[in-house]
């Protein structure tokens, strides 16, 4: 199985990490991201305990989960514990890649998803209707980023901030809120709304840094 996998996603530029114990891996699951999970569900001992415990951590909950079956288990079965993606044995060059190449998307928009892009890019932060203050990202994903503040922050009343992309100079506006301060000036800001054309920019701009510094983890 791993003979014929390993040059399907190779093919893909999807680096992969086998673990060959259900204890192992659920240990390695419980302290690493990745952006895709395979599980021999029939024929690895817990195999199915590993995809149902996966949506019930905290590191890859929302991982694309690939499930490997040879009649044991059911394609029902496999979707109701958790797998977004079901493969029969014997595996074929042909099958894995189909998989595999529809499966790809859904792993980068995991990956966009928590990947925390370092940046050093100027904020206006807006409080309440006209409070302005000066604060300098220190990074920045699709949901949020982090801000540096000289000074203590204010913890409530944040109504929205206001950055420009680099490279590209398109100005980004999203109503946002403080989800985190620890006091020292540094604060978490998640963006609770964004106008359409900002999404598309923010996204496409995200999308560009991330291929170019972190290729997608293994799977």
């Amino acid at each position: 199985m791993v003979g014929v996998l390993r040059p399907t996603l190779e093919e893909l530029s999807i680096n992969m990490e086998v673990c060959h114990g259900a204890e192992s891996g659920n240990e390695i699951l419980l302290s690493e991201k990745f952006d895709g999970v395979i599980v021999d569900c029939d024929d690895l001992q817990g195999g199915l305990d590993i995809l149902q415990s996966l949506r019930k951590g905290t590191s890859n909950k929302n991982s694309v989960a690939f499930a490997i079956l040879n009649g044991s288990t059911t394609t029902q079965r496999a979707f109701e514990l958790g797998a977004n993606f079901v493969l029969q044995k014997p595996i074929s060059p042909l099958n894995a890649m189909r998989c595999f190449s529809a499966a790809v998307g859904f792993m980068i928009r995991e990956r966009r998803r928590y990947f925390r892009l370092p940046v050093n890019i100027p904020v206006l932060a807006i409080f309440g209707t006209d409070q302005q203050i000066n604060a300098t990202a220190c990074n920045l994903s699709e949901g949020g980023m982090a801000l540096f503040f000289k000074g203590e922050v204010p913890k409530t009343g944040l109504s929205r901030v206001t950055f420009t992309l680099p490279d590209v100079h398109a100005i980004i506006e999203p109503k946002a809120h403080v989800a985190w301060a620890d006091g020292s000036g540094k604060a978490g800001i998640r963006f609770t709304e964004m106008p359409a054309n900002c999404r598309q920019e923010l996204d496409a701009w995200l999308e560009q840094q991330i291929e170019q510094v972190d290729p997608l983890a293994p799977a």
